[in-house]
């Protein structure tokens, strides 16, 4: 659900279409924060060439650990639990919850742990982000590019969680199927949404490259995979 009013898809115009079709044909439904954009869709494209941008020289593991501890720590339950199931490449169940609840030791690296606090902090409040975590992340071996990048994935996450919990926005609800006890501590915000999921009609591949060769076609589903 959302606070304002979204346009269904049988009344969207292209550029709205185009939004809805590509992040269907990524998550099999048209998700919840995708209807939120449908007066902007353009602000979701550029968002998503944004994030790939932001994306790009980092590792995959890195990336998700940071935007997961920020969207933790933003109480945003639907970034926090779609980037906690993405961290399962790499983390069991438990080993996730341990770290959104500032439990590090023996599962992540002190490089690792640097970042997270750092990441955390932005989140929190980066006006008091202090020289001293800055060090701490050089001393690990980050450069000022890594540290550059790190910052910018968790204030880019700071930017997208915020218009969804200010619009109301609910993780969709193929997300009950996580395990409860992951489920639970991960939804720190905004409950998942009850309701059936939303699709439309997928037209016939050309039709479908047709309608995606619009500049929305650029929107990046996100959460990632957000």
């Amino acid at each position: 659900m959302t606070f304002i009013e979204t346009t269904p898809p049988e009344s969207a115009n292209d550029a709205v279409t185009a939004m809805y079709l590509h992040q269907q044909l990524a998550w099999g439904y048209i998700p919840n924060y995708a209807k939120a954009f449908c007066h902007r869709p353009e602000v979701l494209a550029r968002w998503g060439r944004l994030l790939a941008e932001i994306k790009r020289p980092m590792e995959e593991r890195r990336f998700e650990l940071v935007t997961f501890v920020t969207a933790y720590h933003l109480g945003n339950s639907a970034c926090a639990l779609a980037h906690g199931r993405t961290l399962r490449k790499f983390f069991t169940d438990e080993q996730i919850q341990a770290i959104a609840e500032g439990r590090f030791d023996g599962i992540l690296t002190g490089a690792e742990q640097a970042i997270i606090k750092f990441a955390r902090q932005i989140a929190i409040d980066a006006s008091r982000v202090t020289a001293h975590q800055i060090a701490a992340l050089r001393e690990h071996g980050c450069s000022d590019a890594e540290i550059f990048d790190i910052a910018a994935t968790s204030a880019g996450r700071a930017f997208f969680a915020k218009i969804l919990d200010a619009l109301g926005v609910e993780l969709d609800s193929p997300f009950l199927a996580l395990d409860e006890s992951f489920r639970r501590t991960l939804t720190v915000g905004r409950p998942i949404d009850l309701s059936e999921c939303i699709t439309m009609p997928v037209p016939a591949s050309r039709q479908v490259g047709r309608i995606l060769g619009q500049d929305v076609q650029k929107s990046t589903p996100c959460p990632t995979g957000s």
